[in-house]
């Protein structure tokens, strides 16, 4: 039988560890207001803050109990993180906020080195390439939905973590191209961003259309479900697959519309991105560049 429910202590420690990432980027912001290093625009930190809360809704939120009954929760709790909280943590241009909240001496001994390790620099150059991003959330979002797999994350609580975890991680290195590195004032935005978008859906039209026209159950494990709001199985399928479709082509929909526009804007040259305060926001060092992608 799949694990019915999320121990309490694994809850608690997630709660716990979101709050603590939350107070370090507040202390980060009022470091940076303090010592007037740069002008942190106050929808930055809500993002962010929001980004955290979302986390928490998908993986320590009374939605995560649903997940073994429901396939439509297990597809919201995947939204969530890959495709609602990624973006809004990258839209809070978390780097410099974190590197300043940290203890210096963390920084110091840790951090500041890894940056300047020129392996470490390379991995995340690598890491940070579109195509790497692109390839590895689909590979994510294929293998977490092969029912083989599929069923092994539903019956270990430690591979549900692990599945939770790369949904959040293969979020973030996606919308690094898109948000994350102009968040930053790192790059300008290009054309081959809007393929990249358009490219992004595919795997999860398929995915969705093959869920939704397939006249039988795909994950077997629901078939034993309490069958919550009244959905029996199929319907439950449908309903997923049609969220996934739905909020991937919306969300995605959204960039699209503002780089298209700016772009063909006549002023492109000249404009930020969609982050009125792009130009305001100092640059990250070489060292905090690395660690930001990594």
């Amino acid at each position: 039988m799949p694990h019915t429910h999320h121990s309490s202590f694994e809850l608690i420690s997630v709660s716990v560890a979101l709050i603590c990432v939350a107070l370090i980027y507040l202390r980060g912001g009022g470091r940076i207001r303090w010592m007037r290093l740069d002008r942190i625009e106050g929808w930055r930190a809500a993002s962010f803050l929001i980004g955290l809360f979302v986390i928490w809704i998908s993986v320590a939120s009374p939605l995560a109990a649903l997940d073994h009954e429901l396939l439509t929760a297990h597809m919201i709790q995947h939204l969530l993180l890959m495709t609602f909280a990624a973006p809004l943590i990258w839209l809070g241009a978390p780097g410099k906020l974190l590197l300043e909240g940290l203890p210096k001496r963390v920084v110091q001994s840790v951090i500041i080195p890894l940056g300047r390790c020129a392996l470490v620099r390379q991995v995340g150059k690598a890491l940070a390439h579109p195509a790497v991003c692109w390839l590895g959330a689909t590979a994510t979002l294929v293998a977490w939905h092969i029912p083989f797999v599929f069923m092994i994350a539903l019956h270990s609580a430690m591979w549900h973590g692990i599945e939770h975890a790369s949904f959040l991680v293969t979020g973030l290195l996606f919308w690094w191209p898109v948000i994350g590195s102009w968040s930053m004032g790192l790059r300008k935005p290009e054309w081959s961003i809007l393929l990249y978008l358009f490219f992004a859906t595919l795997p999860c039209d398929i995915l969705s259309g093959f869920l939704v026209f397939c006249d039988r159950v795909v994950y077997p494990v629901y078939l034993s479900s309490s069958r919550p709001f009244g959905l029996s199985p199929l319907q439950d399928q449908e309903y997923a697959a049609a969220l996934m479709w739905t909020c991937v082509t919306v969300v995605y929909l959204i960039p699209g519309t503002i780089i298209a526009a700016r772009l063909l804007s006549p002023n492109s040259s000249r404009q930020p991105w969609i982050l009125p305060d792009a130009q305001a926001t100092t640059v990250p060092r070489p060292a905090e560049q690395s660690m930001e992608v990594v």
